[in-house]
């Protein structure tokens, strides 16, 4: 009899049930290492969380990417990792290797000839060797000081060849390492800022509004005593849709908004002697340069308004902050 599982697929309904299949048996090998996790994983997140040196990921073809991606995860996470290749360790690149570090193997046979012949030169140099291996009782396995069972009943592949529910879930115990290491060594939101820059949530933890305002000639204001015509053009030529009013000293007084130009046209027949302490709206909201960009934007928020008014640590006004700035570097929750 044919086995059902190797049929070519065919119409809508088969190729349906397929993809369902596949997620339930990846699903299924990723539930089953949950009993898996064992004293022998606290031994090796407590000696990679103690560490002086690196972790450093090898492994072959599938193995091979998906200890990449462990790396990855542990280097945005704090704990620094680099991948070696186990050929390439032949010919000097095993002078990556540091007395200091701690060497993680990932094969699904536990007999992959590259790490066998690799993880001896390894162990000459004094470093723990954690595997995560698809066998626990293969040769590998024998060369380890601590072994993650990895091991999967099935691949999603239907001849059981390709790498699948096996890589997925070696992935996921890279990912479970990658965590309870984040906590074991403390590694706060801020410190994931620092190694994500360039990100969002990054930007909402450290830029600062000094680095994002507008400043000096960008920095729309106007005297007290300005005329009409001179507001508006401050709000015009700054393109802000607004100005910040100050007085002789440089206080702040108050601010005008297109909206409050508006309802000044209306309120008023004859605007030709208006000054801008005539329309403006005393006592506006501000913020110290020093806030966090992010928090900018969750005033604004929490009041209804597109902009903040930027004081020093006097209380002088030396900027302005705009609600479609912060958008635009993505500062909002998602």
């Amino acid at each position: 009899m044919a086995d059902i599982r190797k049929e070519k697929l065919n119409g809508d309904d088969q190729i349906i049930r397929k993809g369902k299949e596949v997620l339930a048996i990846e699903g299924n090998a990723v539930l089953g290492l949950v009993d898996k996790v064992n004293g022998d994983f606290a031994r090796a997140v407590k000696s990679i969380g103690k560490s002086r040196g690196r972790v450093v990921f090898t492994g072959m073809g599938k193995s091979g990417l998906i200890a990449r991606k462990i790396v990855a995860t542990l280097n945005s996470t704090g704990t620094g990792s680099i991948f070696l290749h186990p050929t390439d360790a032949f010919h000097g690149d095993l002078g990556m290797v540091r007395k200091d570090d701690i060497v993680i193997i990932l094969s699904k046979s536990g007999a992959t000839q590259e790490l066998l012949d690799l993880i001896p030169m390894i162990r000459r140099l004094g470093v723990l060797v954690i595997g995560f291996l698809g066998k626990m009782i293969s040769p590998l396995a024998e060369l380890c000081d601590i072994v993650l069972d990895v091991s999967v009943p099935e691949e999603a592949c239907p001849h059981d060849l390709a790498p699948t529910a096996s890589t997925t879930a070696a992935l996921a115990m890279g990912d479970a390492l990658a965590v309870a290491l984040i906590q074991i060594k403390g590694f706060t939101a801020e410190d994931f800022a620092l190694l994500h820059p360039g990100g969002s949530l990054g930007k909402r933890l450290s830029l600062k509004i000094s680095e994002i305002m507008y400043k000096g000639e960008f920095f729309p204001k106007v005297n007290l005593n300005a005329p009409l015509n001179e507001v508006i053009y401050e709000i015009t030529s700054k393109r802000l849709g607004t100005t910040s009013v100050l007085n002789d000293d440089g206080s702040l007084c108050g601010i005008i908004t297109d909206g409050d130009l508006r309802r000044a046209l209306e309120k008023y027949q004859d605007i030709r002697n208006l000054r801008a302490e005539n329309i403006m709206s005393p006592n506006p909201k501000t913020i110290s340069q020093e806030f966090l960009a992010s928090f900018a934007l969750t005033q604004m928020e929490a009041h209804s308004i597109t902009s903040l008014i930027v004081s020093d640590e006097s209380g002088k006004p030396v900027g302005l902050v705009h609600l479609h700035d912060l958008v635009k570097l993505g500062l909002q929750k998602r």
